[in-house]
């Protein structure tokens, strides 16, 4: 694998300069010790602009062949476009002997996913899957109670990631191609079933109901997913744009205790707003929002762990540096789209599919 012992900072090309690559991918970047945002790559004049205006003395491209052209330049390529462009951008990334950032999903199929995986074989290169959501402060805080062993054995877990979006946007998130891997599952699906592979493992069995509850719409806008994994834990996950009142964002059943989240990770909305996590109490919620942990007798409320999405691309740099694992495994990623497959198999079948 290749690694990078320089002392100056690792030279990142950022792929597009939507909504994610602005928000979630560019702030982190910026605030990341012994990395640089070097160009964005964008073609659209009002991104351009705002790439220049946000991030000092970084280049903005009009296209990816011109990263290609001056790979050597560059030390890191981060791919957050349209759901269609991710593979043939990865895979000129890696041919450009570029180590590749892949937003989720990793890719429209697992078999596609496999073939980007294969590419980076052989040249050694590194391939990461930016699951940001690991970071959640529910989430961390979540791992940090079953790592003290407080719930015991763990027979379900329930995880919600809700909107309310009454009426379609439009674009090609809402579009039915199998290509451009649309809809609800692939996008914030991607996440709730890359959190439940990490805490609980392998599944053997999946069951869906995947619908299209909007006018217009033709993929997915209103989620369920069931899961069981090898280990016996059932985990219940949703997601929705038709969600006026939210369940709550985590629920989790233990033989010895349960613990209750209702407010998701403040992080998203801190980003959209603007703020970077260099700001003093990034991540930290407030004592109304933490979650209960109950052994069935008494409840207490439990200190929610600081979100921390800026870990993502810390890890990224000791990893391209050190030669470490980077911090989401590349086949993570696979399992993640071979159950959202299933999860397609399993809504058109009315039926539950088996991975065993």
């Amino acid at each position: 694998m290749t690694t990078f012992t320089s002392d100056n900072d690792l030279r990142v090309a950022l792929i597009g300069f939507g909504l994610g690559a602005a928000c979630f991918h560019a702030p982190l970047i910026a605030v990341t010790r012994g990395m640089r945002l070097a160009t964005v790559v964008t073609g659209d004049p009002v991104r351009r602009a705002q790439a220049l205006r946000e991030h000092s003395g970084v280049y903005v491209a009009a296209d990816a062949d011109w990263v290609w052209r001056n790979a050597a330049d560059h030390d890191l390529v981060v791919i957050s476009t349209p759901n269609r462009t991710h593979v043939p951008l990865a895979l000129a990334a890696l041919a450009a002997g570029l180590p590749v950032v892949i937003d989720k999903p990793f890719a429209p199929t697992a078999v596609e996913a496999r073939r980007v995986i294969e590419a980076a074989r052989p040249r050694r290169l590194w391939v990461s899957a930016y699951h940001n959501r690991r970071w959640d402060s529910e989430y961390l805080t979540l791992r940090g109670l079953l790592e003290r062993d407080l719930l015991g054995r763990v027979l379900r877990f329930e995880s919600r990631l809700e909107r309310w979006r009454p009426a379609p946007k439009g674009g090609w998130r809402e579009r039915g191609a199998p290509e451009e891997a649309g809809g609800l599952l692939y996008d914030l699906g991607s996440h709730l079933i890359d959190q439940a592979l990490h805490l609980f493992g392998p599944v053997s069995e999946v069951y869906a109901e995947l619908d299209c509850r909007r006018a217009g719409m033709e993929t997915d806008d209103d989620v369920f997913v069931a899961l069981k994994h090898r280990n016996g834990v059932r985990s219940h996950l949703w997601t929705s744009y038709v969600a006026a009142l939210r369940g709550p964002r985590l629920r989790v059943l233990g033989d010895r205790g349960a613990f209750v989240k209702q407010h998701a990770d403040l992080q998203e909305a801190a980003l959209r707003a603007g703020m970077r996590p260099d700001h003093a109490g990034w991540g930290e919620e407030p004592a109304e929002q933490w979650g209960i942990l109950s052994d069935g007798d008494r409840e207490q409320s439990i200190r929610s762990e600081p979100g921390a999405y800026q870990s993502f691309y810390a890890q990224v740099a000791t990893s391209l540096r050190d030669g470490v694992p980077p911090p989401v495994d590349p086949d993570d990623a696979v399992a993640g789209l071979e159950i959202i497959e299933a999860a397609q198999r399993s809504a058109r079948q009315r039926s539950v599919v088996s991975l065993v």
